[in-house]
């Protein structure tokens, strides 16, 4: 009889080196076509000609020329299709008028890959659009992957693949390097001679009508010889695909992105503050942010980080410590290190003892500690050693300027054996011929060194916002309360609807204020008065004193036409508010426009700060969330943060920190702080809101006021919503840029033993479930989930569950079946159902696994129904899975949801495999 833990136990494990990747035929091609080779001088088809038979690669080339027999004495072909084998790699350098109808012929020629050099595409103009829309529809009805128009090509130095016109070919290293720019390609390669840098790979995207930033992200995470990625990027493409790659490939290695376009202005037509604050700019700086990318500003810089990350610890922390043997450069780095964000460590009084015995007496022993003129290698050595120890301390930096008593070679040699002290240590030499020995022996040592310790500074500061983004993406958030229930959600859907039926773009403040409490926002008292008579009455019922405020349809800021009155507190102040308000909207803009008053308690704003919180739409990252400091001069403060939607509770704390007024919001000057708890379940309610109603375009909540002390502190004064325009579809809404949570993959279901559970995609904050999950299994289970056995410390390591409950829902989805025990009224996960997209394939691996004692209740056959299901709705074309030969149990259950069941390469285990006809939701 069989193990009831086979029935719901399968492994699923990475493929990417033992099945045919896509894009391996671009970057491993056995078979090349170069369309358009020629013998002409200087021509782009002679030159890449030239570099793939120059550079042995291990693979044919067949030149395709109708006008030639045969090219640099090899034999010509007049088109793809008399090519006498079938064809990994096509490289196309014709005139952009012929490209469509060169890819046309690969396509039927079953060409696997194809690099597209030639220009005279977008770049031109509508009628270059035409032409890439005309071989994009070809591509996508085939297999095959593309590469540019209107790039350099693509080098792989470990095999000698050479498919660019460049005049060189890069040396082998450990650094995958991307660009947009084709020129900037050549200028980097040259540099890499004379700087000895190696790449792994050396890709020319150009203008990336198929394959992508994600799409290279993934294979180069996936590619051994890559350790880090360095990109030049001058547009985003697709946005979603770019993040969810980066955000998966960043936590196994570094990604170093320069982007041009930095000083690009922000839209100046704005309907809302934060319209006009979220410049397009800092919104690719809170992308990056997200998914654990590091921005950097100079060409230089890009490899510098590629080559300190590799040699050299993450920091856990912003803290320097600096050591020296004279003054002035000290000064620099510390300069350098403070502008930009970072901080001098403190040292502890232990260090200080330790030092004051180690140092002359009329040295600098606090930090940055002065060495003095004089200091030996043994000074160097002690100092750092002690320095190293301290617990307040990140990061070290030592800088050595040659003088008469220090030798930069002995101390470098002694310094060497501290290149792993736990902690980053970076280097200045400064100087040139006296130090570059001892410089070369600490690069040796993966100590890095540069020649100016400002440089150093700002080199360490790049490392500790790294770290931090990194970390952000391992902490385990609180689990949020929940934003709007089904009913009013209804309610915030027909208040949209109706508002865009009547021909409006533009939210009334009492249709903003539903809109902020349905999601549980809590909002100020505000009441509706069309009459003066009905505005006084509202004032006395609400009580003295109230601020009275323009109710229109059409005017976005009622200051700008005099419709606040604050502090009013009596009727005949009323009267004559509501009169002014009229009087001034009609004399300005027209009667038409006023459509009464909103009175509301006057609330008392001392001791209490101002907030503004809202989102709007970046043509390339969607939705985009903002917090800061508000008020009426909010765009003057310029205080502010911003993220990608959707957040959960450590996003939320993330860009609250962003801000200078969150010092203030942890309390100052004797004040209490703010409920910042409360404050991040506001910004993952808001955040929920701004995911679930694309309708809305721009929304503000300015001021949120927020009062230190108060446990019922937060509230939003005011509120303004305004929806897209009217002639926009439901399909042509931005999407946001990061895949929000999948409500639709939430189901209740009822297992055999009549325990009702819900079935649900898993949260980041399940990662206390999934502990307690893990400690349910047997070690049977185990093995056949996994095929060898794992120790529970190791299952329900921290770094682990994060990437297991911290997914990307655009890559991976994963059920867990919840279930809310009614004795102890807390949340148990039962089993986990998961669905892994391969990369650059329209397919999936799936694993199951169930507690023991809920085995036998049909949980797994329901899990694998259910990721059947989704994997439709993905548009996948087929999953599947490994299973161990002897768990007949679980190969019957897949037998009976249509799985083909064959032998693998393995003898003790089994393939389960099905094709699906996908379907959209």
């Amino acid at each position: 009889m069989q193990s009831s833990s086979q029935l719901t136990s399968v492994r699923t494990h990475n493929i990417f080196h033992s099945e045919h990747q896509p894009l391996d035929a671009i970057f491993s091609p056995k078979t090349i076509a170069v369309i358009g080779a020629s013998e002409r001088e200087d021509s782009v088809g002679r030159t890449l000609l030239w570099n793939l038979i120059s550079n042995p690669f291990g693979g044919t080339v067949f030149p395709v020329n109708p006008k030639r027999n045969s090219i640099l004495g090899i034999k010509a072909y007049p088109n793809i299709a008399a090519v006498p084998e079938s064809i990994d790699l096509a490289v196309i350098a014709t005139p952009a008028a012929t490209v469509s109808s060169v890819i046309n012929e690969c396509v039927n020629a079953g060409v696997k890959g194809a690099i597209v050099l030639s220009a005279g595409f977008k770049e031109i103009g509508s009628s270059g659009v035409e032409l890439e829309r005309q071989i994009l529809e070809q591509v996508n009805q085939s297999q095959m992957r593309l590469i540019g128009p209107n790039c350099l090509g693509v080098m792989n130095p470990y095999t000698g693949l050479n498919a660019t016109f460049a005049s060189s070919m890069a040396r082998p290293g450990k650094v995958g390097f991307i660009s947009q720019s084709g020129a900037l390609c050549t200028a980097i390669l040259d540099w890499s001679f004379q700087e000895n840098v190696g790449f792994s790979s050396f890709i020319s995207i150009g203008s990336m009508l198929d394959v992508g930033w994600g799409d290279l992200i993934y294979y180069l995470g996936d590619d051994p010889n890559t350790e880090s990625i360095v990109i030049y990027m001058e547009s985003i493409g697709d946005a979603r695909s770019f993040l969810s790659a980066a955000r998966e490939v960043a936590l196994s290695k570094p990604i170093i992105v320069i982007k041009a376009g930095r000083t690009e202005a922000a839209a100046q037509a704005a309907a809302s503050h934060t319209g006009a604050l979220a410049g397009s700019d800092a919104v690719f700086d809170a992308a990056l942010r997200r998914c654990g990318v590091l921005r950097v500003n100079r060409i230089s810089e890009l490899f510098d980080m590629a080559e300190v990350l590799a040699k050299q610890p993450r920091p856990k922390g912003k803290r320097l410590t600096i050591i020296t043997n004279a003054g002035g450069p000290g000064v620099l780095a510390t300069d350098a290190l403070i502008s930009d964000g970072g901080e001098l460590a403190q040292l502890s009084p232990q260090t200080h003892d330790a030092l004051n015995q180690l140092l002359p007496p009329s040295g600098n022993h606090s930090n940055p500690i002065d060495l003095l003129g004089d200091a030996d290698s043994t000074r160097y050595v002690k100092t750092l050693e002690i320095t190293a120890k301290d617990p307040n301390t990140d990061g070290l930096l030592v800088i050595l300027t040659p003088q008469a008593m220090t030798n930069p070679t002995q101390t470098a040699n002694l310094l060497s054996s501290y290149a792993k002290t736990g902690k980053p240590v970076l280097a200045s030499w400064m100087g040139e011929q006296n130090v570059k020995a001892g410089a070369e022996i600490l690069n040796q040592a993966s100590i890095p060194t540069f020649s100016y310790p400002d440089t150093a500074a700002r080199v360490f500061n790049y490392m500790w916002r790294y770290s931090y983004n990194l970390r952000g993406l391992y902490e385990t958030p609180v689990l949020a309360n929940q934003g709007a229930e089904v009913c009013e959600r209804i309610l915030v859907e027909t208040i949209i609807q109706k508002a865009r039926q009547a021909g409006r773009t533009l939210l009334t403040e009492v249709e903003s204020k539903q809109i902020l409490a349905a999601y549980g926002i809590p909002t100020v008292e505000t009441r509706l008065a069309t009459t003066v008579e009905e505005a006084i009455q509202q004032a006395s019922e609400i009580g003295y004193p109230v601020v009275l405020k323009l109710y229109s349809y059409t005017i976005t800021h009622k200051t700008d036409v005099g419709g606040v009155h604050l502090n009013l507190c009596c009727g005949d102040a009323v009267r004559e508010a509501y009169n002014t308000v009229q009087t001034s909207v009609t004399s300005k803009v027209g009667a038409s426009h006023f459509g009464g008053v909103t009175i509301q308690p006057m609330v008392d704003l001392k001791n209490s700060y101002e907030l503004i919180l809202g989102s709007s739409i970046d043509s390339q990252f969607g939705p985009v969330l903002l917090f800061g400091t508000g008020g009426q001069l909010v765009e003057v403060f310029e205080d502010r943060a911003l993220a990608l939607p959707p957040l959960n509770t450590t996003l939320a704390r993330r860009m609250m920190e962003q801000t200078r007024i969150y010092k203030a919001l942890q309390g100052v000057r004797g004040r209490t702080s703010v409920d910042l708890e409360a404050l991040e379940q506001l910004l993952v309610r808001f955040s929920q809101l701004v995911v679930e109603q694309p309708w809305i375009k721009e929304i503000d909540i300015n001021p949120l006021l927020a009062k230190p002390g108060n446990k019922n502190s937060l509230i939003a004064l005011d509120g303004r919503i305004v929806l897209h325009n009217l002639d926009i579809k439901q399909e042509q809404l931005p999407l946001p840029a990061i895949r929000p949570y999948p409500v639709q993959y939430i189901s209740a279901w009822t297992m055999r033993n009549g325990k009702e559970v819900t079935i649900r995609p898993i949260r980041p904050e399940d990662e206390p479930l999934m502990i307690q999950f893990h400690q349910t299994l047997s070690e049977e289970s185990v093995y056949f989930r996994y095929f060898h056995l794992i120790k529970l410390s190791q299952r329900i390591a921290h770094e682990r569950l994060t990437r297991l409950c911290f997914i990307d829902y655009d890559r991976e989805i994963a059920l867990v079946a919840d279930y809310k025990n009614p004795e102890t009224e807390q949340h148990e996960i039962l089993g986990v159902g998961r669905l892994s997209k391969l990369h650059g394939k329209k397919e999936a691996e799936f694993g199951i696994l169930v507690s023991d004692y809920c085995q036998c209740q049909g949980l797994g056959t329901e899990l694998l129904k259910q990721l059947l299901q989704v994997s439709k709705n993905e548009n996948l074309t087929g999953i599947h899975a490994d299973i161990l030969a002897d768990n007949v149990g679980m190969q019957r259950v897949c037998q009976k949801l249509g799985f083909r069941i064959t032998p693998s390469s393995e003898t003790s285990v089994i393939k389960a495999e099905i094709l699906l006809t996908s379907e959209r939701d």
